[in-house]
């Protein structure tokens, strides 16, 4: 097997002004750092991963850049300290954070909990985006009347998903969208990831454990181990990476 180089070479960079760019970001938990030193740039319109094992660092790396947690460095969406906007009003300029536990209402409908997402919007711009939401996962028309609990977990993750979509959100942040699923259901979540980036392109934070999702999905990765950036690249070169191939890819 290769040895980790520490690769953090950053991979052709969005031009102008990024939506989030992070810079030496470390955040702690009492003793315990669990990010240390991350550098992240996310341009408009483009898919960003961070991929890695469980307890790399990558949840807490998008509820940071989310508004939830305290940090050292510099995280800025849109030129603004995420710190000094807060967590309400990220929210409201368009941050919608799709949560790794989901969060949804268990004794609500579908329709519902996707109504709720979009509770920002004007009636109108809901039925919109409702209609979308539907349209990208047909699955959960049939499922409109059930209570969210009832579901499967494919299913759920759908949901989660469609809720964060009816925000219209401007940055999209995906934590772990694919734990646990079904392939039927990954393909469906990830048909649905390449018909949004087709029809109407969004700006998105992806978080995975599954590195052959993510590669096929993101512009450009970071490899985060034990809270550290330690191969970032476009997906071509991190399939093409020794460590990447024997650590992730299964050689």
């Amino acid at each position: 097997m290769s040895t980790n180089t520490h690769d953090t070479t950053e991979a052709a960079a969005p031009d102008g002004e990024p939506v989030l760019h992070v810079e030496d970001l470390r955040v702690s938990y009492g003793q315990v750092q669990a990010l240390r030193g991350i550098d992240v740039t996310v341009g408009e319109g483009e898919i960003v991963g961070l991929i890695g094992p469980n307890g790399a660092g990558k949840t807490t790396f998008a509820n940071t850049v989310s508004g939830f947690l305290p940090y050292e460095g510099t995280a800025r969406y849109r030129g603004d300290e995420v710190a000094e906007v807060g967590q309400s009003d990220l929210v409201e300029r368009g941050v919608i954070h799709c949560t790794e536990k989901r969060d949804l209402f268990g004794f609500m409908t579908v329709e519902e909990n996707l109504k709720l997402g979009a509770y920002r919007r004007g009636e109108e711009a809901r039925d919109e985006r409702l209609e979308f939401v539907y349209d990208l996962f047909p699955r959960l028309v049939e499922r409109r009347n059930q209570n969210a609990r009832t579901m499967s977990g494919g299913e759920q993750q759908m949901l989660a998903i469609g809720r964060a979509l009816m925000g219209d959100p401007e940055l999209l942040v995906l934590d772990e969208p694919t734990i646990g699923l079904a392939p039927v259901i990954l393909e469906d979540i990830s048909e649905g990831i390449e018909r949004i980036m087709a029809e109407d392109p969004i700006t998105i934070v992806l978080t995975e454990q599954n590195v052959t999702f993510a590669l096929n999905h993101a512009d450009r990765l970071t490899l985060l181990e034990n809270g550290e950036a330690v191969k970032t690249g476009s997906p071509e070169e991190l399939r093409g990476d020794d460590y990447i191939r024997d650590s992730y890819l299964g050689g």
